[in-house]
């Protein structure tokens, strides 16, 4: 179940879109919970925000046009 809510998470965040993900990270960075992060705990978000790192890492910091 905790792997699924996880898993959620980051399909929902991804949907909103490169530039989007890109300010998400740094609000998560920072400490902010996201709506889409609500009702998780703390290790929870933590993986969510882990888990979309690594897939924005191949973007290396910026979103193609």
């Amino acid at each position: 179940m905790k792997q699924n809510s996880v898993d959620h998470a980051v399909e929902t965040l991804c949907q909103k879109g490169c530039k989007a993900l890109w300010t998400d990270i740094s609000l998560m960075e920072d400490g902010k919970i996201l709506q889409e992060l609500e009702g998780l705990d703390k290790n929870q978000r933590k993986q969510v925000l882990v888990e979309i790192k690594t897939i924005m890492a191949v973007y290396k910091g910026s979103c193609s046009q």
